[in-house]
Protein backbone atom coordinates (compact mmCIF):
# COMPACT_ATOMS: atom_id res chain seq x y z
CA UNK A 1 0.00 0.00 0.00
CA UNK A 2 0.98 3.65 -0.91
CA UNK A 3 -0.76 4.69 2.41
CA UNK A 4 -0.46 2.74 5.91
CA UNK A 5 -1.93 3.59 8.99
CA UNK A 6 -0.09 3.43 12.27
CA UNK A 7 -1.79 0.51 14.38
CA UNK A 8 -5.24 -1.28 13.31
CA UNK A 9 -6.38 -4.00 14.70
CA UNK A 10 -9.78 -6.14 15.09
CA UNK A 11 -11.67 -7.37 18.47
CA UNK A 12 -13.21 -10.47 18.03
CA UNK A 13 -15.14 -9.72 14.80
CA UNK A 14 -16.95 -7.12 16.14
CA UNK A 15 -14.60 -4.14 16.43
CA UNK A 16 -11.81 -2.70 14.27
CA UNK A 17 -10.03 0.20 15.77
CA UNK A 18 -7.74 2.46 13.53
CA UNK A 19 -5.38 4.22 15.92
CA UNK A 20 -2.84 7.14 14.71
CA UNK A 21 0.04 9.19 16.78
CA UNK A 22 0.41 12.24 15.92
CA UNK A 23 3.09 15.28 17.20
CA UNK A 24 1.36 17.84 14.90
CA UNK A 25 -2.34 18.01 15.09
CA UNK A 26 -3.82 17.16 11.09
CA UNK A 27 -7.17 18.90 10.32
CA UNK A 28 -6.94 15.85 7.35
CA UNK A 29 -6.89 13.02 9.87
CA UNK A 30 -10.54 12.25 9.49
CA UNK A 31 -9.97 11.53 5.82
CA UNK A 32 -7.10 10.22 5.90
CA UNK A 33 -8.46 7.51 8.06
CA UNK A 34 -11.28 7.09 6.03
CA UNK A 35 -9.13 5.95 3.38
CA UNK A 36 -7.17 3.89 5.51
CA UNK A 37 -10.41 1.87 6.41
CA UNK A 38 -11.11 1.50 3.60
CA UNK A 39 -7.73 -0.48 2.95
CA UNK A 40 -8.63 -2.52 6.59
CA UNK A 41 -12.44 -3.41 5.46
CA UNK A 42 -10.65 -4.80 1.77
CA UNK A 43 -8.87 -7.01 3.79
CA UNK A 44 -11.16 -8.28 6.40
CA UNK A 45 -14.21 -8.78 4.18
CA UNK A 46 -14.32 -11.71 1.52
CA UNK A 47 -14.61 -9.88 -1.68
CA UNK A 48 -17.32 -12.64 -3.10
CA UNK A 49 -19.78 -11.87 -0.63
CA UNK A 50 -19.91 -8.65 -1.23
CA UNK A 51 -22.04 -9.21 -3.88
CA UNK A 52 -24.33 -11.98 -2.73
CA UNK A 53 -27.60 -11.18 -1.91
CA UNK A 54 -27.22 -12.08 1.36
CA UNK A 55 -26.75 -9.00 4.02
CA UNK A 56 -23.06 -9.78 5.79
CA UNK A 57 -22.02 -8.06 9.02
CA UNK A 58 -18.88 -5.80 9.08
CA UNK A 59 -16.95 -5.02 12.66
CA UNK A 60 -17.89 -1.44 14.03
CA UNK A 61 -14.99 1.21 13.43
CA UNK A 62 -13.71 3.40 15.83
CA UNK A 63 -11.03 5.95 15.31
CA UNK A 64 -8.71 7.87 17.55
CA UNK A 65 -5.32 10.05 17.06
CA UNK A 66 -3.11 10.17 19.85
CA UNK A 67 -1.43 13.47 20.39
CA UNK A 68 1.55 14.29 22.20
CA UNK A 69 3.06 17.95 20.35
CA UNK A 70 3.77 20.50 21.90
CA UNK A 71 1.95 23.08 20.86
CA UNK A 72 -1.56 23.32 23.53
CA UNK A 73 -4.21 21.02 22.68
CA UNK A 74 -7.41 20.41 25.05
CA UNK A 75 -8.02 16.33 27.12
CA UNK A 76 -9.79 14.99 23.91
CA UNK A 77 -11.29 16.62 20.80
CA UNK A 78 -13.94 14.81 17.81
CA UNK A 79 -12.43 15.98 14.29
CA UNK A 80 -15.45 15.17 11.54
CA UNK A 81 -15.01 14.42 8.16
CA UNK A 82 -18.23 16.58 7.58
CA UNK A 83 -15.95 19.18 8.56
CA UNK A 84 -13.84 18.86 5.29
CA UNK A 85 -17.11 18.97 2.97
CA UNK A 86 -17.47 21.66 0.67
CA UNK A 87 -20.62 24.22 0.86
CA UNK A 88 -23.43 23.90 -1.62
CA UNK A 89 -25.32 26.40 -1.23
CA UNK A 90 -23.84 27.96 -4.75
CA UNK A 91 -25.32 24.77 -6.23
CA UNK A 92 -29.09 25.60 -4.40
CA UNK A 93 -28.50 22.01 -2.51
CA UNK A 94 -29.26 23.12 1.63
CA UNK A 95 -26.67 21.30 4.29
CA UNK A 96 -28.02 18.15 5.46
CA UNK A 97 -28.69 17.49 9.24
CA UNK A 98 -26.60 13.98 8.93
CA UNK A 99 -24.14 13.66 6.03
CA UNK A 100 -24.45 11.47 3.33
CA UNK A 101 -20.37 9.87 5.02
CA UNK A 102 -19.07 11.08 8.25
CA UNK A 103 -16.75 9.83 10.31
CA UNK A 104 -15.59 10.96 13.66
CA UNK A 105 -11.83 10.82 14.86
CA UNK A 106 -11.51 11.04 19.14
CA UNK A 107 -8.23 12.75 19.55
CA UNK A 108 -6.54 12.26 22.80
CA UNK A 109 -3.88 13.96 24.20
CA UNK A 110 -1.57 11.81 25.90
CA UNK A 111 1.10 14.35 26.87
CA UNK A 112 2.34 14.20 31.11
CA UNK A 113 -0.41 15.43 32.75
CA UNK A 114 -3.27 15.19 30.33
CA UNK A 115 -6.10 12.27 30.46
CA UNK A 116 -5.00 10.56 33.41
CA UNK A 117 -7.72 8.52 33.81
CA UNK A 118 -6.34 6.93 30.56
CA UNK A 119 -2.72 6.72 31.91
CA UNK A 120 -3.87 5.10 34.65
CA UNK A 121 -5.64 2.29 32.82
CA UNK A 122 -2.37 2.08 30.78
CA UNK A 123 1.39 1.56 32.13
CA UNK A 124 2.71 1.65 28.97
CA UNK A 125 1.09 4.55 27.45
CA UNK A 126 1.46 6.55 30.97
CA UNK A 127 5.49 5.70 30.43
CA UNK A 128 5.85 6.47 27.16
CA UNK A 129 3.85 10.08 28.09
CA UNK A 130 6.77 10.33 30.48
CA UNK A 131 9.81 9.51 27.98
CA UNK A 132 8.73 12.06 25.52
CA UNK A 133 8.31 14.55 28.76
CA UNK A 134 11.69 14.02 29.74
CA UNK A 135 12.95 14.04 26.59
CA UNK A 136 11.98 17.41 25.88
CA UNK A 137 13.10 18.45 29.09
CA UNK A 138 17.07 17.86 28.22
CA UNK A 139 16.13 19.79 24.98
CA UNK A 140 15.10 22.57 26.84
CA UNK A 141 18.24 22.15 28.90
CA UNK A 142 20.59 22.77 25.85
CA UNK A 143 20.80 19.36 24.58
CA UNK A 144 20.99 18.32 21.16
CA UNK A 145 17.64 16.21 20.12
CA UNK A 146 19.79 12.91 19.82
CA UNK A 147 21.97 13.70 23.07
CA UNK A 148 18.10 13.96 24.80
CA UNK A 149 16.75 11.24 23.13
CA UNK A 150 20.40 8.95 24.54
CA UNK A 151 19.90 10.51 28.16
CA UNK A 152 16.64 9.71 28.49
CA UNK A 153 17.16 6.11 27.56
CA UNK A 154 19.55 5.90 29.83
CA UNK A 155 17.32 7.62 32.28
CA UNK A 156 14.23 5.19 31.31
CA UNK A 157 16.49 1.88 32.24
CA UNK A 158 17.25 3.56 35.54
CA UNK A 159 14.14 4.36 36.15
CA UNK A 160 12.02 1.34 35.25
CA UNK A 161 10.18 3.57 32.68
CA UNK A 162 9.42 0.94 29.02
CA UNK A 163 13.02 -0.26 30.59
CA UNK A 164 12.47 -4.21 28.72
CA UNK A 165 11.58 -2.13 25.70
CA UNK A 166 15.12 0.42 26.01
CA UNK A 167 16.82 -2.54 26.77
CA UNK A 168 15.76 -4.62 23.51
CA UNK A 169 15.41 -1.84 20.96
CA UNK A 170 17.52 1.48 22.34
CA UNK A 171 19.36 1.61 18.77
CA UNK A 172 15.97 1.37 17.01
CA UNK A 173 14.31 3.64 19.37
CA UNK A 174 17.15 6.13 19.00
CA UNK A 175 17.10 5.96 15.07
CA UNK A 176 13.05 6.57 14.77
CA UNK A 177 12.15 9.20 17.18
CA UNK A 178 15.53 11.51 15.77
CA UNK A 179 14.14 10.68 12.17
CA UNK A 180 10.81 11.48 13.10
CA UNK A 181 11.13 14.41 14.64
CA UNK A 182 13.51 15.64 12.46
CA UNK A 183 11.34 15.08 9.57
CA UNK A 184 8.85 17.45 11.27
CA UNK A 185 11.10 20.30 11.62
CA UNK A 186 11.72 19.31 7.58
CA UNK A 187 8.10 19.51 6.53
CA UNK A 188 7.73 23.31 8.18
CA UNK A 189 11.32 24.52 7.15
CA UNK A 190 9.54 23.54 3.28
CA UNK A 191 6.13 25.27 3.97
CA UNK A 192 8.11 28.05 4.92
CA UNK A 193 10.33 28.08 2.27
CA UNK A 194 7.41 27.47 -0.25
CA UNK A 195 5.52 30.63 0.98
CA UNK A 196 8.76 32.67 0.45
CA UNK A 197 9.37 31.39 -2.78
CA UNK A 198 6.15 31.40 -4.48
CA UNK A 199 4.87 29.77 -7.27
CA UNK A 200 7.71 29.11 -10.42
CA UNK A 201 11.05 28.18 -10.94
CA UNK A 202 11.31 28.96 -6.73
CA UNK A 203 9.01 26.34 -6.26
CA UNK A 204 10.04 23.67 -8.20
CA UNK A 205 13.62 24.38 -6.79
CA UNK A 206 12.10 23.69 -3.39
CA UNK A 207 10.15 20.28 -4.36
CA UNK A 208 13.54 19.24 -6.05
CA UNK A 209 15.54 19.97 -2.31
CA UNK A 210 12.38 18.63 -0.65
CA UNK A 211 13.26 15.25 -2.38
CA UNK A 212 16.67 15.02 -1.78
CA UNK A 213 16.24 15.87 1.39
CA UNK A 214 14.12 13.15 1.90
CA UNK A 215 16.07 10.86 0.44
CA UNK A 216 18.70 11.63 2.68
CA UNK A 217 16.34 11.41 5.54
CA UNK A 218 15.43 7.21 4.44
CA UNK A 219 19.33 6.70 3.76
CA UNK A 220 20.05 7.44 7.33
CA UNK A 221 17.22 5.46 8.26
CA UNK A 222 17.84 2.78 6.16
CA UNK A 223 21.55 2.60 7.88
CA UNK A 224 19.96 2.70 11.32
CA UNK A 225 18.23 -0.36 10.71
CA UNK A 226 14.19 1.44 10.32
CA UNK A 227 11.54 -0.62 8.07
CA UNK A 228 10.68 -0.04 4.55
CA UNK A 229 7.19 0.49 5.75
CA UNK A 230 8.50 3.37 8.26
CA UNK A 231 10.33 4.60 5.66
CA UNK A 232 8.00 5.06 3.37
CA UNK A 233 5.76 6.13 6.45
CA UNK A 234 7.93 9.36 7.46
CA UNK A 235 9.28 10.24 3.82
CA UNK A 236 6.59 9.80 1.35
CA UNK A 237 8.74 8.25 -1.27
CA UNK A 238 7.65 5.36 -3.03
CA UNK A 239 8.84 1.94 -2.26
CA UNK A 240 10.52 1.38 -5.50
CA UNK A 241 12.71 4.56 -4.21
CA UNK A 242 13.53 3.57 -0.94
CA UNK A 243 14.36 -0.36 -2.55
CA UNK A 244 17.36 1.84 -4.78
CA UNK A 245 18.56 3.39 -1.56
CA UNK A 246 18.76 0.51 0.38
CA UNK A 247 20.80 -0.97 -2.32
CA UNK A 248 23.05 1.37 -2.95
Amino acid sequence: MDMINDISFEIGGKLVVLIEHQSTINPNMALRLLMYAGRVYEKITDEEKIYSSTKISIPRPEFFVLYNGVQPYPDEKIIKLSELFENTESLGILEKEFPALELEVRVLNINKGKNEEIAKKCQTLYQYSAFIAKVREYQEGGLTLRDAVEKTVQYCKKHDILKELMEKHAKEIMSMLTTEWNWDTAKRVWQDEAREEGIGVGLAQGREEGRIEREGIARNALEEGASVDFVQKITGLNFDTIARLKNS
